[in-house]
Parts: C-alpha cells; structure tokens; sequence
C-alpha cells in the first residue's frame, strides 16, 4: 500500500507565497511522475504542474513563472512553490505519484486547501 501525505496549505493574502510538500510512503519501489493538481468549486480538478523522475517540469499557464515544482528523490517528496499568489489560485490541491510496487498505478493525496484573500 501506498500513502501520500500533505501539507502547507493555508490562508495567504493576494501576493504572498506559500509552500506545498507531499510525501510519499509505503511499499514503493521507485515513482515515476509526481505533480499537483487543483480543483475550485463548481470546477474540473486541473493539472497544475509535474515532474519527471529526471526533473523534466511542466506547468499549466496559468502558474507558470510563478509556481515552481520539485521534487527530492531520496525522500520520495515533492514540492510546490507558489509565489505571486492570486484570488484564483484558491483551490484544493492534491498531489499525485506514479508509483511502481508490485503493479504500477497513480496515488493521490488528500488534498489541502489554499485560499488567497484579495
């Protein structure tokens, strides 16, 4: 079994930053992809951005510039940057991993809510 866990979400007022982690846990034997998704009220859950086993990054356009991801590979954790921070950020964010075990799949979080208050 395999476990993401979350956490830095919070209220921020519009331009300031916060700081996403998700750690991943468990019977892994090595992850592929991890990124972020988000998903507001009355919205899809959208893709916010990813990153490769090798570092490879991708962003939506909306963060780009502004939100950056990482990730650390011997702590099976992945991070997001987010600066410059604006009302439609607000979101609940969820993490996600391509993780290999006995089969591979996709794991998620919880999820952690980030409002920006304008």
């Amino acid at each position: 079994q395999v476990q993401l866990v979350e956490s830095g979400g919070g209220l921020v007022q519009a331009g300031g930053s916060l700081r996403l982690s998700c750690a991943a846990s468990g019977s892994i034997f090595s992850i592929n992809t991890m990124g972020w998704h988000r998903q507001a009220p009355g919205n899809q859950r959208d893709l916010v951005a990813s990153i490769s086993s090798g570092g490879s990054t991708n962003y939506a356009d909306s963060v780009r510039g502004r939100f950056t991801i990482s990730r650390d590979n011997a702590k099976n954790t992945v991070y997001l940057q987010m600066n410059s921070l604006k009302a439609e950020d607000t979101a609940v964010y969820y993490c996600y991993a391509d993780v290999i075990t006995t089969y591979r799949g996709r794991w998620w979080g919880q999820g952690t809510q980030v409002t920006v208050s304008s």
